[in-house]
């Protein structure tokens, strides 16, 4: 069920798309897209002195496993991937590839980057809102996984096998 300020907004979409879009998590879209927005922004504030050397290789690795992630991801999901959270009546569970290893390879990829490009830009706004970022795709994580678990009754033992965002941790 819509609130009113979402009901107030979906007016300006049209009626097929306004619905499709507020059930398959379309907010949840919206809201990562402005995070990472102003992300963007804020590494814009960093320093342009030089970068100590261990936070310069920092943000390299981790930009180096946001790439490896994103590409593991794309590929493992194919046909399945969509920008919204709750899959659609015709998408398959893949538990093959990366995510044998982890449940949400994407976020992951997203989050790393973000906190890679602030340590390279020695944002630290920025890196505040790359933390943000992290617990929205928490946030973001359970609400996709209560609808995978109502599509895929097989779910259930999948999140019991593989962590959400690290291998064997988390």
């Amino acid at each position: 069920m819509a609130t009113p300020v979402v009901a107030r907004w979906c007016k300006f979409l049209p009626a097929a798309m306004s619905n499709s879009f507020v059930q398959r998590g379309g907010w949840w879209v919206v809201g990562q897209f402005l995070l990472l927005l102003a992300i963007a922004g804020l590494d814009l504030t960093g320093h342009a002195a030089a970068k100590p050397l261990p936070i310069f290789i920092g943000g390299l690795v981790l930009i180096a496993v946001a790439t490896l992630c994103s590409l593991a991801g794309l590929l493992a999901l194919g046909r399945n991937l969509t920008p919204f959270p709750k899959p659609s009546a015709k998408a398959e569970l893949v538990q093959h590839g990366i995510y044998a290893l982890i449940r949400h390879p994407l976020y992951v990829s997203v989050f790393c980057a973000a906190v890679g490009s602030s340590l390279l830009f020695q944002s630290w706004p920025a890196l505040a809102a790359s933390v943000g970022l992290g617990v929205f795709f928490d946030a973001k994580a359970r609400r996709e996984e209560r609808w995978l678990r109502r599509q895929f009754p097989e779910y259930g033992n999948y999140e019991k096998r593989v962590h959400r965002f690290i291998p064997w941790i988390y």
